[in-house]
């Protein structure tokens, strides 16, 4: 906002701009304040006070248009132009002002009751004859054309926001979104599983993890210490943490392993089926240790050696083997070596149990 609209502002403040009347006092103060400040400067010549006096004009034709609408204006006779001036002469119209070729001047209404009051000073500092080179040409066309690209702007980034909304699916249900072809249940074939070794210090992985199997069949349960047995120099000693039994073996400088009956009853469940076994463990508190697994289960033949390593974090240690359709004819065991490398570290065992593959 540039000084001269400031000012009217401001002076419009001081009263009700809403009445015409005021208004008209406040372009009169202002017009005057432009005159005096002209007068009072010896350097400016009488066309620079012409086209200071035209963009104060100006300036009061696009104030006084936000509260009056435009008034078409019978077009007047051609009037031979004023002396020394250089602009037709004024053409009195409505709302106190006359439109000429600068602009809107003030004129004085006989019946207007502000027309005796002496111009206000409100504009004594605001205006100066050096400030204004001339009217702001172009203003209200670029105002214009501001709030058309503002409207553009808007109604493309609608229309761009709309079109990804529905490009993407996003009015879509979950199951519309949804194109891929449904899965079907996973099964474990003959064909589709090719057991690998385990990477040294890391148990093997079975198809689907221990959480995807269900019917866990209990092979040995700290509560039942009665199907453990520690020969030779070996120890299996019953123990508790946090409220949680666990049998904790250590093996002797015989190396023999500590072995866990399989009972004849979960043999036959498993005869002629793929068989996954899961044997919770961990190593004693501030030591990792390496620990192996052989199986002997009667007529349904062994499991072979497996090796793992176990951390002091509780793991599930898996391996998976496919047993004849026979009759085991007896009960068989698992044996555990809790330290391959005999150096007397112990072994947490929480569980041992099997499940049959589906």
């Amino acid at each position: 906002m540039d000084a001269i609209e400031k000012a009217i502002r401001n002076a419009f403040e001081k009263g009700d701009p809403r009445e015409r009347a005021f208004r008209e006092k406040v372009y009169r103060s202002a017009f005057a304040a432009l005159d005096k400040a002209l007068q009072a400067n010896p350097n400016v010549t009488q066309a620079i006070a012409d086209r200071r006096r035209q963009a104060l004009s100006a300036r009061v034709s696009e104030i006084e248009s936000e509260f009056l609408p435009a008034v078409p204006a019978a077009a007047p006779a051609p009037a031979p132009r004023t002396a020394g001036m250089g602009v037709e002469p004024p053409v009195r119209g409505e709302g106190g002002y006359a439109r000429s070729q600068a602009g809107f001047e003030p004129t004085i209404d006989p019946n207007d009751r502000y027309r005796d009051q002496q111009p206000s000073d409100d504009f004594d500092d605001e205006i100066e004859p050096q400030t204004y080179a001339g009217p702001p040409v172009g203003r209200r066309r670029g105002r214009k054309w501001a709030r058309v690209f503002v409207a553009v702007t808007v109604l493309s980034a609608i229309v761009i926001g709309a079109w990804w909304a529905i490009g993407g699916g996003l009015f879509r249900s979950a199951a519309e979104r949804d194109q891929s072809v449904p899965n079907p249940p996973q099964t474990v074939e003959e064909e589709d599983y090719q057991p690998q070794p385990p990477a040294a210090g890391e148990p093997p992985r079975i198809a689907g993890g221990a959480d995807s199997l269900a019917g866990w069949i209990a092979v040995f349960d700290p509560a039942d210490p009665t199907t453990v047995a520690a020969p030779g120099d070996s120890r299996a000693e019953v123990m508790d943490d946090d409220g949680r039994q666990f049998i904790r073996i250590i093996g002797g400088a015989s190396s023999a392993p500590i072995l866990f009956d399989v009972g004849q009853g979960v043999l036959e469940q498993l005869a002629g089926r793929r068989a996954v076994f899961n044997i919770v463990a961990r190593a004693e508190e501030g030591q990792g240790t390496q620990f192996s697994v052989d199986c002997n289960l009667g007529e349904l033949g062994d499991c072979g050696r497996k090796r793992y390593a176990a951390g002091t974090t509780q793991e599930e240690f898996l391996f998976e083997i496919t047993l004849p359709n026979t009759n085991p004819g007896a009960g068989g065991t698992i044996a555990i070596n809790p330290d391959v490398e005999n150096g007397g570290k112990a072994l947490d065992i929480f569980a041992i149990r099997v499940s049959p593959a589906q």
